[in-house]
């Protein structure tokens, strides 16, 4: 297990807040100094702490967009056939997000469409045609917001 100190979880909470800001702004965000600032960042991606950085689009700004969550269901449950269907679907130019969890569904798929239409092709198309898959059920989301609050994680 990785150990953080306290700069350290100051500089994942901001970049969790704003991964856009520049390291001289968060340097003097947390009052340290830039050179340090900069080289604990590379440290913590170096660690795989920081896996990377994404641009979150704010999807009601383009016109008829849907966003779905499909949880599929597998027939049989092996790695490599888990492995499989996760990649495949990220592949899906309208996929979101992959989710593989524990439960009832065995995977959680966050789909954005710009109408009914195409979700139901999609759905026909890419999933239920599968012979891995043994269901699936389909949920629209009104609403999707991310917290900017980094969780509360074991640091020590």
């Amino acid at each position: 297990m990785k150990t953080f100190d306290k700069i350290d979880t100051d500089i994942l909470s901001k970049l969790y807040q704003n991964a856009d800001i520049t390291n001289k702004e968060l340097a003097e965000t947390l009052s340290i100094a830039t050179s340090t600032c900069q080289e604990r960042v590379k440290r913590l991606k170096k660690q795989g702490v920081i896996k990377g950085y994404q641009c979150e689009l704010n999807l009601e700004d383009f016109s008829g967009h849907i966003e779905a969550m499909a949880a599929v269901k597998m027939v049989k449950h092996t790695e490599e056939l888990a492995d499989e269907l996760r990649d495949d679907f990220l592949e899906l130019p309208e996929v979101i997000q992959v989710f593989h969890i524990g439960g009832q569904n065995d995977f959680n798929v966050h789909i954005a469409v710009y109408n009914m239409s195409q979700l139901r092709q999609l759905i026909f198309r890419e999933f239920t045609s599968r012979n891995e898959i043994q269901n699936v059920e389909t949920s629209l989301i009104f609403e999707h917001r991310r917290s900017k609050v980094l969780p509360k994680l074991a640091m020590s």
